[in-house]
């Protein structure tokens, strides 16, 4: 996976630097704020959302237990209706594969509609170097481009601008990627949804390349799905005349039945909307209707690796809704940025270091990027149970063990700064594994409580900065226990 943020350092730094900027926080702070209360809403008026929520999870488990199998059917339904499927098993052969593609065209410009997979693979920078320029048509991407930034949410990219912000960057930067944004721009929505439109309008209309991802792939009759709220989607996949699809291999779904569960819980939990106002479904090419020509990217990048661990794999569930960042207290307080991904929040927090790996120093902090308090699971349409996983990579980043990587079995050695932490846990299970030894400790702690600090030293530092140790009591629950005969006597 190469869509690391260069330069960016681990979590803890870059979240302590993101705390500290008013701005960001209170943009933040409103946009999760307003997200999380309509979805809330629009979840209630659902009787058996329960219910789906479950049926997305078996679907998405059965379709993982089975993916070589439906692998197999769609490439084999996209051919027979006109498409040609290419196989990438990591992100420069499918940046290599695209460039290609759009060369063989002879043309030197794209539209984009929002894909989380291209940008995961560093699509527009390998364009780019390639002569290729990418534009982007969805609006809150646009905004990223034009700012030269870097997305902090899955549904919302530029959910840390504020509407003042946007207009600086519109007039600043339009001008130079086409049609510039009109004299006296202000910063109403409508004013800003308009100079986006007539910016983007003329990529549209000259365009003869659009690149897309998929929200699902339906293996029964090779279709592919998009669902969006703009329009802009819709004009990428029919007006060109070459389409080029990238989309990971887990985003698949058996049948059109199965595809129902989902058009029903990803519009809830993303945009809070019953249904989303754009549905775009396309099986390879027709005569006179649509592109000419379709190619469908099918991309590992980590994925297969990710199948490979009983507990981890849940992550490839994922539909991309973004409900788990809308609830996180330390996605509220930090923002996307801070994760050094393209997926950002609790889903990045595991699925990042599955689909790269924890040998970077990023990687290796993600899965602490929680408080564990379980909202993300709560809200999650596919029942991702994210402290589970996120408890499952701690470990393996503190204790190593084996792990597939390209399709290979590798043992990960521990890794560094986790000496203490391994020392502490080793000596806990020694002590927990000897009662005697355990509550001759339980009673030594309560003998010399008032001598304890507040705060512990060392790399202990760094977990009561923030917070004071719990108090010891005075004495041991066990020993308390044989006291009053189990609380019987009444006494205190």
């Amino acid at each position: 996976m190469s869509g690391t943020f260069v330069g960016m350092p681990a979590f803890p730094k870059a979240a302590h630097e993101a705390v500290g900027d008013q701005t960001l926080r209170g943009n933040l702070r409103h946009a999760t704020h307003t997200i999380r209360a309509k979805r809330a809403k629009a979840v209630a008026e659902v009787s058996d959302w329960a219910e789906l929520r479950e049926a997305g999870k078996r679907i998405k488990d059965h379709t993982l237990r089975h993916l070589d199998r439906y692998l197999v059917r769609l490439e084999e339904a996209v051919t027979a209706a006109g498409g040609i499927v290419h196989w990438a098993a990591d992100a420069d052969e499918a940046n290599r594969i695209v460039a290609g593609l759009v060369k063989e065209t002879g043309e030197s410009e794209v539209v984009k509609v929002k894909s989380m997979a291209t940008q995961e693979i560093g699509l527009n920078e390998a364009l780019e170097a390639e002569g290729i320029r990418a534009y982007e048509t969805d609006l809150a991407e646009l905004i990223v481009q034009l700012g030269k930034d870097r997305p902090s949410h899955i549904l919302v990219p530029a959910i840390h601008r504020n509407r003042g912000e946007i207009r600086e960057i519109f007039a600043r930067e339009m001008g130079a990627w086409g049609r510039p944004a009109p004299e006296g721009l202000t910063d109403t929505p409508a004013e800003l949804a308009e100079a986006a439109r007539l910016h983007l309008r003329e990529k549209f209309l000259r365009a003869k390349v659009g690149i897309s991802g998929a929200n699902f792939m339906v293996a029964e009759t090779g279709t592919l799905v998009v669902v969006e709220s703009e329009g802009n989607g819709r004009m990428c996949l029919t007006l060109p005349e070459t389409l080029i699809s990238v989309v990971g291999i887990e985003k698949i779904v058996p049948t059109w039945r199965d595809l129902e569960v989902f058009l029903q819980t990803l519009p809830r939990s993303s945009t809070a909307e019953r249904m989303n106002p754009y549905t775009s479904t396309w099986t390879g090419t027709t005569d006179g209707d649509g592109p000419r020509t379709f190619h469908l990217v099918l991309l590992d990048n980590g994925r297969t690796d990710t199948l490979a661990d009983e507990v981890g794999r849940q992550a490839l569930r994922c539909i991309r809704c973004s409900a788990c960042l809308n609830v996180c207290p330390v996605y509220e307080r930090a923002g996307g940025h801070a994760y050094g991904s393209v997926y950002p929040g609790p889903i990045g927090a595991i699925l990042s270091p599955q689909l790269r790996g924890t040998g970077s120093e990023i990687d290796a902090s993600l899965p602490y990027a929680s408080t564990l308090c379980g909202a993300c699971y709560e809200v999650c349409p596919v029942a991702i149970d994210i402290p589970e996983v996120l408890v499952h990579l701690r470990e393996r980043v503190v204790e190593g063990g084996q792990v597939t990587r390209a399709g290979n079995k590798v043992v990960l050695k521990p890794a560094k700064g986790h000496a203490a932490e391994r020392a502490a846990m080793r000596a806990a299970r020694w002590a927990f594994g000897r009662p005697a030894v355990l509550r001759t400790g339980q009673r030594l702690a309560s003998h010399t409580r008032g001598l304890h600090p507040r705060t512990l030293p060392g790399p202990g530092r760094a977990w009561s900065a923030t917070r004071d140790l719990p108090p010891v009591p005075a004495e041991p629950f066990r020993d308390w226990w044989q006291r009053t005969d189990g609380g019987k006597d009444g006494a205190e």
